[in-house]
């Protein structure tokens, strides 16, 4: 089509330039004019596709479209990650006396993974429990105050009958206000020494690592007889069923994402499936630079797949 335009102008400027002119410089003006039109014809020819410039926006507009499109149909690429993935630390210094589990065990919540040595804190444990069951200082401090009160209470019927000062009525009456406060005091001491016990009985306890969550023990970052400093990651305890996955998607697309909302996910290799997941978490802030939102899938895990996998989820609608 463009070799006919070509040919048309040309033919177009040649019956231009073969009229006859009587005077030389119209003449000439004329040829400038036709060299000039034709050049601008050759242009447009050559600039317009076939079809137009309709066509030209029709072309553009589907091929927007199909980008637009492309990421939604292909997926959102993401990782999966465990659902829970816990790292435990002693909360004081000391050696490890025992290691009850071994890595890749399936363990319960509540379940003792890691002894300390803790024969120091046993004994302090013991000598506080003994002092807070000791009810000796409570039960004289009761005694001395009943005896002060007995005291008071002969002088006062001595005062009476003139045997007897107010002097020492008086000094018999701040005798019994001391004994009180002493008995007081010495069952403030007794609740203090059950406190203390209480204590230390909490921290012999927690030199024993318990494991927080069901799941597989992942790594074990210490052996028997080695020192562990204050909050030192000594044992990583993960939980890969179910998974979770974080997907960063689009904005555009994640706008109607809601909790509860079923999502598919591709897992990769030859024995790659399909899982079904649901949508347990939209974030409320996206990411500027990549205009994503992240949304947390949850999958049932029940073959055991590690975590860490790249897959591809695919949400209602989606593809």
């Amino acid at each position: 089509m463009k070799h006919s335009h070509i040919v048309a102008s040309r033919r177009f400027l040649s019956r231009q330039v073969g009229t006859p002119r009587n005077d030389h410089g119209t003449s000439l003006r004329a040829k400038r004019s036709n060299l000039a039109l034709l050049g601008a014809i050759i242009c447009v020819v050559l600039l317009c596709p076939p079809g137009g410039l309709q066509s030209k926006d029709a072309v553009v507009h589907s091929r927007t479209t199909a980008s637009d499109d492309a990421p939604s149909s292909a997926g959102v690429a993401a990782i999966t990650k465990p659902s829970k993935d816990v790292a435990l630390s002693f909360i004081q210094p000391g050696r490890i006396a025992e290691v009850l589990v071994k890595e890749g065990d399936l363990v319960k919540a509540g379940q003792p993974l890691i002894q300390q040595d803790d024969a120091i804190e046993r004994a302090q444990l013991a000598q506080l429990e003994a002092q807070s069951q000791d009810t000796t200082q409570v039960e004289a401090a009761r005694a001395s105050l009943d005896q002060k009160r007995v005291d008071l209470k002969r002088l006062v019927w001595a005062a009476e009958r003139g045997s007897a000062t107010a002097l020492e009525v008086e000094h018999a009456k701040l005798d019994v206000t001391i004994a009180e406060l002493s008995f007081k005091l010495a069952q403030f001491q007794h609740e203090q020494d059950k406190r203390k016990y209480d204590e230390m009985k909490i921290r012999v306890d927690k030199m024993r690592m318990l494991s927080p969550i069901n799941g597989r023990i992942e790594k074990i970052y210490y052996e028997p007889g080695e020192s562990v400093d204050l909050r030192a990651e000594v044992v990583r305890v993960v939980q890969i069923d179910p998974l979770w996955i974080e997907a960063p998607v689009p904005l555009a697309e994640a706008r109607s994402r809601k909790n509860g909302q079923i999502a598919t996910v591709r897992f990769p290799g030859s024995d790659g499936r399909n899982a079904e997941g649901k949508v347990v978490h939209v974030a409320t802030v996206a990411d500027a630079a990549s205009e994503t939102l992240t949304i947390r899938i949850e999958v049932p895990n029940d073959s055991g797949r590690p975590a860490g996998e790249h897959v591809r989820v695919f949400f209602l609608g989606s593809g």
